[in-house]
């Protein structure tokens, strides 16, 4: 059995960038963390971990060293051309809420990912 975890997040605006996340990822606002300085946000169906985002005083001010991958076709690659219509569905989406396209990263001639920028400048990628 795994151990349950929670991913940690510095934020500006922690409930800004856990509605975000809560978005992006099909998640819900956790019962109790609705604090002006800290979030949290779990998977409804509680197979996930939960994102908690706690407000600090700095900025960000270096790449990340870890990411977020939104994988929107699921596990394995599949049908590439499905996935990349799903990639291409999902990118407006959080653009509409925020996310900044950085770049598209392509497998020879197909769409492999988008590189984006959560509101809080903190890099993922939609796969």
């Amino acid at each position: 059995m795994a151990t349950l975890w929670t991913l940690g997040c510095d934020a500006d605006d922690p409930q800004r960038i856990a509605a975000f996340w809560a978005l992006a990822l099909g998640y819900v606002k956790e019962p109790g963390f609705d604090e002006p300085d800290n979030a949290s946000i779990i998977d409804p169906d509680g197979r996930g971990p939960a994102i908690s985002f706690l407000k600090v005083p700095e900025e960000k001010s270096a790449k990340n060293r870890m990411h977020i991958d939104i994988r929107v076709a699921g596990p394995g690659s599949g049908d590439m051309a499905e996935r990349a219509r799903l990639i291409r569905q999902k990118v407006p989406e959080l653009v509409a809420v925020g996310a900044t396209v950085v770049r598209e990263e392509w497998y020879g001639d197909v769409l492999g990912h988008v590189v984006m920028l959560d509101p809080e400048g903190n890099e993922f990628c939609v796969a």
